[in-house]
C-alpha cells in the first residue's frame, strides 16, 4: 500500500511548499472571462485554503483578466508568511474573451508589472513563462524560448522576480530554456489519462524541479473512466479525490493546484493527501493511461 504523506511538501524555487495547493483559475467568470458569479464565495474560499495550511496558490493576471489577482489581494492581504503565490505571463485577452500571444519583452515587463498591482506585491515569487505552442489554447509546440526568458531575467535582475518557470512546454524547450536561466518549475496539462510527460516528470524529479499538472482532474471536461468510479467506491472516496491521490503517489516532485469555486470541494480536494492508494487500486489506475 502507497501512503501519501500529508505534511509532504517539495521544493519550489527557494520555498519549501506543500503537495497541494490551490489553483485560482476557476474563480473568474465563465470561460475564465468577467467576474465571479459570486464574489462573497470566491472570496471565502480563498480564506479557507489558507486557513486550511494551503500555502501555494497558482493564478494569472489574465484570469479575468485582473480577476483572480484582485480577489486573492482583497481576500488574503497582507499575506501570511510562507504564502507562495505563482503566476503566469505570456497571454492578454481580447474584449471578446480571446486569449492572444504576449510574448515580447514590452509585453512580459507589462504583465509583471500588471501582477506586481493587482496582487499588491513587491516581488513575485515565481512566474512562469506561458508558451503558447501551435497557438492560444493548444498544447506544447516547439518554438523560441530565449526571447521571453531573457527578458524575464532582466526583471528577476531588477528584482521584481525571485524565481522563473514554465508552462506549455515540450522537453526540447525545458532543456533549452535550463541552458538560459534557472527553471524552478514546469506547469503541463498531465492527469491519469493525459500522460504525455511521463519522462517530462521523472528527468525533473532527477533534478530536484517541481512539476505542477495543470487540468489535474480533466479541467472543462472532467475525468470520467468506469475504472476510477470502481476504485473509488471501494476506497470510500470521490473519484477525483483518488485521481489527485494518485497524482501524489506518481511524482515526489508534482505539486497540486486543483482549483475550485466551492468550499465543500476545497475541503475534498484538501483530504485527498490522507487517502491511501492499495497497491491493486495504483495498478488499476496505470492502465488508465495505456488504455
Amino acid at each position: 500500500m502507497q501512503t501519501i504523506d500529508q505534511a509532504g511538501s517539495f521544493q519550489l524555487g527557494d520555498r519549501n511548499v506543500k503537495r497541494i495547493g490551490y489553483g485560482a483559475m476557476q474563480l473568474a467568470g465563465p470561460g475564465v472571462f468577467g467576474p465571479p458569479r459570486d464574489r462573497a464565495a470566491a472570496l471565502a474560499v480563498l480564506r479557507e485554503a489558507v486557513e486550511s495550511g494551503v500555502d501555494h496558490i497558482d493564478t494569472s493576471d489574465f484570469y479575468g483578466p485582473h480577476v483572480t489577482n484582485q480577489l486573492i489581494r482583497e481576500a488574503l492581504h497582507p499575506y501570511r508568511d510562507g504564502l507562495t503565490i505563482v503566476t503566469k505571463v505570456g497571454a492578454v485577452r481580447g474584449v471578446d474573451g480571446s486569449w492572444n500571444p504576449a510574448q515580447d519583452a514590452g509585453a512580459l515587463t507589462a504583465a509583471v508589472h500588471d501582477n506586481l498591482r493587482n496582487l499588491g506585491l513587491d516581488v513575485l515569487d515565481v512566474v512562469n513563462m506561458r508558451l503558447m505552442g501551435g497557438g492560444a489554447g493548444h498544447g506544447p509546440a516547439d518554438g523560441p524560448v530565449e526571447p521571453q526568458l531573457a527578458a524575464l531575467g532582466r526583471l528577476r535582475e531588477q528584482g521584481l522576480i525571485r524565481n522563473i518557470g514554465l508552462s506549455n512546454a515540450t522537453s526540447k524547450q525545458v532543456e533549452q530554456a535550463r541552458g538560459i536561466v534557472e527553471i524552478v518549475c514546469v506547469q503541463n496539462q498531465y492527469n491519469l489519462a493525459h500522460r504525455d510527460d511521463d519522462e517530462m516528470i521523472d528527468a525533473l524529479a532527477a533534478d530536484g524541479i517541481a512539476y505542477v499538472p495543470f487540468f489535474p482532474l480533466g479541467g472543462f471536461s472532467p475525468l470520467q473512466s468506469e475504472t476510477l468510479s470502481d476504485v473509488s467506491a471501494r476506497l470510500g472516496a470521490t473519484p477525483m479525490q483518488v485521481a489527485l491521490a494518485w497524482l501524489l503517489w506518481r511524482s515526489p516532485n508534482i505539486l497540486l493546484i486543483p482549483g475550485t469555486s466551492s468550499v465543500a470541494h476545497l475541503r475534498e480536494n484538501l483530504a485527498a493527501a490522507s487517502l491511501d492508494l492499495p497497491d491493486e487500486a495504483i495498478a488499476a489506475l496505470g492502465a488508465l493511461g495505456r488504455a
